[in-house]
């Protein structure tokens, strides 16, 4: 694999993988994920198929330079994880340590979707050294799981919840979806609630997106019946927020919540806009400034490691990696630290930090906006005559949050290069 690293150039060494596990028995009316549907998994073809995938993804972990870190965090998405047998997981878990290490206390996140995966099967993964489980339940009716074109029901949610209490997995993560069609605020309250009833450590609460190429972004429009309108969608937004933070969750993220030391660190590092690895069937990685995505079919990514697995893609722009960091950091509550904007291009550090201020000030008037100093205390914003190059600048919880989009697209035109 030819990768030519500059580890001078913005001093970021990678210490977390992410491994894309394509298969799923079929395709979620919502998903544009890259993945292959093989249907029931008992089905011959299905086990050729996944040995066949595990082969090709150990050989392009091989294939990847280490860049001298162990890894910290690993995480499994997919498609469907769970799908995965024991001793294929084995076999990638022992050939990513081979190649990279890993420290002592790494977080191994793996996706599972309930109804796929026995108590057996749950133990062999967490005898592997898997710590940390996410299981993507996305609702607690069954008229949305059918929705949604969901391969599992209510009573497989409970049977696998039972399961992971039975195995004692403490770092257990429960996925929700709002805006669905046909989702009333009623329903998204009953799922809330069942949520917090279970008690895992961690809830993501993630808005529906309508993607073209999906069977939801072909179907719907956004706002019309049956999906609920913008407001009915930021009612459900805000009843996460306020249910979840008063059941003793912390809301670091704009879709995630956890109780205290229960963050996701995998996710944290794309956030964080931090380097990373990436191996399997449209993964993307991100080293030494350069953004990749992989083929996202299985033939064109076999096509491509028989071929060397070349990545040759030009590093992004300085510009480019400020509006990312900006982008990415101002998801999370703590915000995007001022001090690390400005040393991406210190030599327009005065104009940036200009435009910043000048782009938030009217939600900075909306109270969607926070700027603190340091040690965390809020800045007065009235004068931009004093600005602040110390502290974070943050989003309000939840109304900067939700409107997160439009606070973004006005410090992108404001910051684009001439």
């Amino acid at each position: 694999m030819v990768i030519i690293f500059d580890l001078k150039a913005l001093n970021w060494h990678p210490y977390s993988a992410y491994l894309h596990f394509p298969f799923c028995r079929s395709r979620c009316f919502y998903c544009d994920f890259p993945i292959s549907v093989l249907g029931n998994k008992t089905n011959p073809n299905t086990s050729v198929a996944i040995s066949e995938y595990v082969s090709f993804l150990c050989r392009e972990i091989t294939l990847t330079p280490s860049l001298g870190k162990p890894l910290q965090t690993v995480f499994f998405g997919g498609g469907t994880p769970s799908l995965l047998p024991v001793k294929h997981l084995e076999t990638i878990l022992t050939t990513l340590k081979e190649q990279f290490g890993f420290c002592e206390q790494v977080e191994i996140s793996l996706e599972m979707d309930p109804g796929t995966f026995t108590q057996d099967q749950l133990l062999g993964y967490l005898q592997l050294g898997v710590n940390r489980i996410s299981l993507g339940v996305q609702a607690f009716q069954d008229q949305l799981l059918q929705v949604c074109g969901r391969s599992h029901s209510v009573d497989d949610i409970y049977n696998s919840i039972r399961i992971i209490d039975q195995v004692g997995v403490k770092n257990f993560s429960l996925d929700l979806i709002s805006g669905l069609p046909k989702q009333t605020i009623t329903m998204w309250e009953n799922s809330l609630d069942t949520a917090i009833k279970i008690n895992p450590n961690h809830i993501s609460c993630y808005d529906l997106v309508l993607e073209s190429v999906t069977a939801f972004g072909k179907q719907y429009q956004p706002g019309i019946k049956p999906l609920p309108s913008d407001e009915e969608t930021a009612k459900m937004y805000k009843l996460a927020s306020e249910k979840l933070q008063n059941a003793g969750y912390i809301h670091y993220e704009i879709s995630n919540y956890a109780k205290p030391n229960y963050q996701c660190q995998h996710n944290r590092v794309y956030w964080e806009n931090r380097s990373y690895y990436a191996f399997g069937m449209g993964a993307a990685s991100y080293l030494n400034g350069v953004r990749f995505n992989r083929p996202r079919t299985r033939r064109e990514y076999y096509h491509w490691l028989e071929n060397g697995g070349i990545i040759n893609e030009k590093s992004l722009s300085k510009n480019d990696i400020l509006l990312e960091q900006l982008m990415l950091g101002l998801r999370l509550a703590e915000g995007v630290n001022i001090e690390n904007i400005l040393s991406i291009q210190p030599e327009k550090k005065q104009a940036i930090l200009t435009k910043i201020y000048q782009s938030l000030k009217p939600y900075l008037a909306e109270n969607w906006v926070e700027i603190t100093d340091k040690n965390g205390n809020l800045l007065k914003t009235n004068n931009l005559n004093s600005l602040a190059t110390e502290g974070n600048i943050r989003l309000k919880d939840s109304e900067g949050f939700l409107f997160s989009n439009t606070i973004l697209a006005s410090l992108f035109e404001s910051l684009e290069e001439e």
